[in-house]
């Protein structure tokens, strides 16, 4: 089979790392995209390294195109923007892969209080399935719409989440620390992410108020069934691309008694032995070890009375587009691994 993917919102840096990724995929073909500012250009306009290499004409957005030429959508739209386009495909028939948070918290107090506008979809928060394979694969497979995690919770969720399941660390005590190429902050221009403003420069932001916090905590909650209290700060890095958060993790109380640091090795493999693209090591990862892949690479070291789990991935592949064709793959029953590094 040949899967008709459509990329709505077709100008960002997640819409064309998906595009790159499918344009390598042996069973997706690319059969629209859209954009209401670029509409009528070839998408080789937009993104040039796809000049020559993609013959797409970008359109503007008609629900019932969209139903017509494909069988999935991958909506690209920012928060808040996609719900309205994710209800309207999903009502046409259309399965939908959303990049935005507009579905991925469990409630819409939760959203309406982090996002600050009203859900024009209410139904389906807390109603749709989140779209990490390595925990929700037999929901992604017969999913109508699968909310794309966001990056910063990938990385962060992924280590965390066996380890509060199995009650190796105290819930009351996580601080997560991670720092993310530009390419997070989108291709809108901004002033914090200007050559001038970033290059050279490490800095913090969103103290306490990032939007991603609640997503982290939520995800905890759903797997572990426990709800931590977690402190979380991202820092914007001059690279281009990856992430690396550091996890600073007090052991629980039977921790040690379970085996210790040993132990947190032991439980990850339990639950990632089979996965593809989740990976724990011995060496201390770095956003190198997994740029442009999808792959997750994490450690754990002792320190003091702590822990320190260091995860690391690319933002635009395993936290973004890469995620999204996994989740595309499960969807269609194709091999999860298929077209993806």
């Amino acid at each position: 089979m040949t899967v008709r993917v459509g990329i709505i919102g077709a100008t960002g840096y997640t819409a064309l790392e998906t595009l790159l990724i499918l344009m390598r995929h042996p069973q997706a073909e690319v059969t629209l995209a859209t954009s209401r500012s670029e509409a009528g250009q070839q998408i080789g306009d937009v993104h040039p390294i796809l000049a020559g290499r993609m013959s797409v004409a970008i359109t503007d957005y008609e629900v019932a195109e969209v139903a017509r030429n494909c069988d999935l959508a991958m909506c690209c739209l920012p928060h808040g923007a996609s719900a309205e386009t994710v209800r309207q495909l999903v009502q046409a028939g259309v399965r939908v892969i959303d990049f935005s948070a507009d579905f991925r918290l469990s409630t819409v107090a939760e959203y309406s209080r982090h996002y600050g506008i009203e859900h024009p979809w209410p139904e389906r928060v807390g109603n749709t399935v989140y779209g990490l394979p390595e925990w929700f694969g037999d929901r992604i497979a017969t999913a109508d719409l699968v909310a794309n995690p966001g990056c910063y919770p990938t990385s962060a969720i992924l280590p965390l989440g066996p380890l509060l399941a199995e009650g190796l660390i105290d819930p009351t005590d996580i601080i997560i620390d991670s720092k993310s190429g530009i390419s997070g902050a989108g291709r809108t221009p901004k002033l914090n992410t200007l050559y001038c403003e970033a290059a050279e420069s490490i800095s913090a932001y969103a103290i306490g108020n990032h939007r991603h916090q609640p997503e982290i905590v939520d995800l905890l909650r759903r797997f572990s069934g426990i709800t931590p209290e977690v402190v979380f700060t991202p820092h914007l890095t001059p690279m281009d691309r990856g992430i690396l958060s550091t996890i600073y993790v007090r052991p629980s109380a039977g921790a040690i008694a379970k085996g210790g640091l040993a132990r947190v090795a032991e439980v990850w493999q339990q639950h990632y032995g089979g996965e593809a693209f989740v990976h724990a090591v011995q060496h201390i990862p770095a956003t190198k070890h997994v740029a442009h892949t999808n792959h997750v690479q994490m450690t754990a070291r002792e320190a003091g009375n702590r822990w320190v789990l260091v995860s690391a991935i690319d933002n635009l592949v395993k936290g973004a587009s890469g995620a999204a064709v996994q989740n595309m793959n499960v969807m269609f029953g194709l091999d999860p691994q298929m077209g993806l590094a």
